[in-house]
């Protein structure tokens, strides 16, 4: 049962690094240091937009609207840390 904690936490870390590879090209894009013309780039936001679409409009349909700012990325880290935090402290289940 260790390993399935193990996998947990690992998918965990996972999502984490994609939500914040895809908030820092965001910003990357917002302030015209990557342009969406270039094919990898566009290639690379487009995945990251697919992959994480679901999550966020699901965020989104319950957070209030902040005009620009988008607070879907931040509550979906959140909830990463605290899914991670509650699988940490109730490992012993997992023995």
């Amino acid at each position: 049962m260790t390993s399935l904690l193990q996998i947990l936490l690992l998918i965990l870390n996972v999502a984490q690094w994609i939500i914040l590879a895809h908030i820092i090209m965001s910003w990357l894009i917002n302030f015209q240091v990557l342009n969406l013309r270039q094919p990898l780039v566009y290639q690379i936001w487009n995945g990251l937009e697919n992959l994480l679409r679901p999550v966020y409009s699901r965020l989104r349909s319950f957070l209030p609207n902040m005009g620009g700012l988008d607070l879907a990325p931040l509550v979906a880290l959140l909830a990463i840390y605290a899914l991670r935090i509650i699988l940490i402290n109730n490992a012993a289940a997992f023995l």
